[in-house]
């Protein structure tokens, strides 16, 4: 039975759409092989491989044919063939995809779903009919390569959405509308803050003076939260010698590093991780319980060969910088290390303006190393802390990573989509592959249990996420330029400057505009480029010492006296405010 509330129902609707776009896809183009299929969160997509690249105008026929098959209300019927037999059921149809996938993933019994002519190799669910899929809509269509190796076939990914309701379908619709236009690509460029460089080579951030404003104002918020918390900052290189790799795992479990350096004889391999440098800071010495915890923070920079076809603006690069720190605690520490970390995440969140996220808890799986008794211990002391924070969280049964059990927390930005941004990782690996131990109380040697965390992630990518939370809109104590003087004419230009440099010496970043343009053209730049206060001086502001004040998307505002300004700005900075009201 389907109730149109769950999201396992919203799963199987979108999963059926993609099955009815691949049909759809068959009856136009016959001659097309098909490749994979899921649901995904916001939707559907299917592989295809094709000779001819599909156009929009394809995805407008292809949808057309979906709704004339919805229509049809085809009843959708579960099979269950030998192996053999669904081989040869594909290999009659041409689709050697699909048989590749039979031959790989197959049991004695192989589950397909037919509708009509259209039969798909598949786990399901599905809806009993076509007729059950009404509102959905094609997206967009891109890239991708098979199994997702770059060596591999590459095929055409078609994206689209379905929902239950008109209504729902509409409104997803505006919101990736609204998205659009909050693109923090397009407005990166507008408003001068990051750039990429085909010739730097993809994936690599170039800041610009405004951008890099703003992520020194993160950082600088980053350090003094960490002080307050009691964390040291250490820093590491950017490079280490290979076998620092294979000690560690990585060469063996991770496969976006780049090739390694050859230097002096010598393998280096830039880090795509800042874990093994910390654990290495930690064995510099003998520890003691006495010295438990020590808590460890570094901005670290890190490089990741991701693939080409992944990258995506800030939110997906080969070079970014984590907001990482590594907690080397015992055991009857873990509990309260942990909550630290989530009130930690929770002020950042709060400051940040995310009032919103989700929790997860995800528990050991089937293959781990380490020892149960301390996931058990591991997995308890992160719950604790949880219902210790208050904190409503799902329980991910299984889906922790070999090393350790973790928490997730993803934030909601103001159209709602869910970023990961908290991660607090218990690690039994590495504490065992560099053979970290302390001194205990009962003079034996003692394995310290290991929380890697990060509250932002990649800066990049939280930057990202900024852009498009505000939509560039930044809050005064972000933005990159807080306030803009613009005179009226020439004979002005000095009181403007003389209150920039004022504004400046009380801390606050401020222009003056004395380009020889028109007062409104200046407003309306300002305005373009988001600038939180516009001050406009003439003759009876110079007079009186005073400004006309324009807040950005509220407009005039009237005269102000500038030092009363000047003060109400300076504590709007100070408590870090996410409104422009004075």
């Amino acid at each position: 039975m389907i109730n149109k509330s769950t999201d396992e129902d919203l799963e199987t609707l979108r999963h059926s759409t993609g099955h009815l776009m691949a049909h759809a896809v068959l009856e136009l183009f016959p001659e097309t092989q098909t490749g994979i299929g899921p649901a995904v969160e916001d939707g559907f997509f299917y592989d295809f491989l094709r000779d001819k690249p599909f156009t929009l105008e394809d995805l407008s026929t292809i949808e057309k044919k979906m709704q004339e098959l919805a229509q049809e209300d085809i009843p959708i019927q579960k099979l269950e063939l030998p192996k053999e037999e669904a081989l040869r059921l594909f290999q009659d149809m041409g689709q050697e995809l699909k048989v590749e996938l039979i031959q790989e993933k197959g049991d004695k019994k192989v589950t397909c779903y037919k509708q009509g002519s259209f039969v798909d190799f598949c786990l399901g669910p599905h809806l009993p009919s076509t007729g059950a899929i009404k509102h959905f809509n094609l997206l967009s269509v891109s890239g991708a390569y098979w199994k997702g190796d770059e060596k591999g076939k590459q095929l055409q990914r078609i994206y689209g959405t379905s929902f239950f309701k008109k209504k729902d379908l509409e409104d997803y619709l505006d919101l990736l509308e609204e998205a659009k236009k909050r693109d923090h690509r397009k407005l990166g460029t507008e408003l001068d803050l990051f750039s990429f460089n085909e010739d730097l080579g993809a994936g690599l951030v170039l800041w610009h003076p405004k951008g890099a404003t703003v992520r020194r104002i993160i950082e600088g918020y980053w350090h003094e939260e960490h002080l307050k918390d009691d964390y040291d900052f250490i820093y590491a290189p950017h490079v280490a010698k290979l076998d620092v790799w294979r000690k560690s795992g990585h060469t063996e479990y991770y496969d976006a590093m780049y090739p390694p350096i050859l230097s002096e004889g010598m393998e280096y391999e830039l880090k795509p991780m800042n874990c093994p440098f910390h654990t290495m800071v930690y064995n510099s010495r003998q520890r003691s319980y006495r010295d438990l915890p020590f808590r460890w923070a570094e901005l670290g920079t890190v490089y990741r060969h991701e693939r080409s076809g992944v990258l995506h603006g800030l939110l997906r690069v080969r070079g970014f910088t984590v907001d990482d720190a590594h907690i080397f605690c015992s055991a009857d520490q873990l509990e309260e290390e942990i909550k630290r970390v989530i009130f930690l995440a929770i002020r950042f969140f709060n400051t940040f303006g995310f009032k919103e996220y989700d929790v997860f808890l995800a528990t050991r799986p089937e293959k781990y190393v380490g020892k149960v008794e301390d996931w058990d211990k591991a997995t308890q002391a992160l719950e604790k802390a949880l219902k210790s924070a208050e904190l409503d969280f799902q329980v991910d049964e299984g889906e922790g990573v070999f090393y350790g059990p973790k928490i997730d927390i993803k934030v909601k930005d103001v159209l709602r989509r869910s970023w990961q941004c908290t991660t607090i990782q218990l690690d039994f690996n590495l504490a065992e592959r560099f053979d970290l131990h302390y001194t205990g109380e009962d003079g034996k040697l003692h394995r310290p249990f290991l929380i890697h965390r990060a509250i932002l992630g990649s800066l990049e990518r939280f930057f990202g996420i900024l852009i498009e939370h505000y939509n560039g809109n930044f809050p005064v104590w972000l933005a990159p330029v807080q306030v803009i003087l613009i005179p009226v004419a020439d004979r002005h230009n000095d009181y403007a400057t003389s209150l920039t440099k004022t504004f400046k010496e009380n801390g606050l970043r401020s222009q003056v505009d004395i380009r020889r343009e028109k007062v409104g053209y200046k407003i309306r730049d300002a305005e373009t480029h988001k600038i939180p206060f516009i001050l406009v001086v003439g003759d009876k502001e110079v007079d009186k010492g005073t400004a006309s004040l324009r807040i950005h998307m509220e407009g005039d505002k009237g005269e102000v006296v500038v030092n009363e300004f000047l003060e109400k700005v300076k504590e709007l900075d100070k408590n870090r405010s996410l409104s422009v009201s004075l």
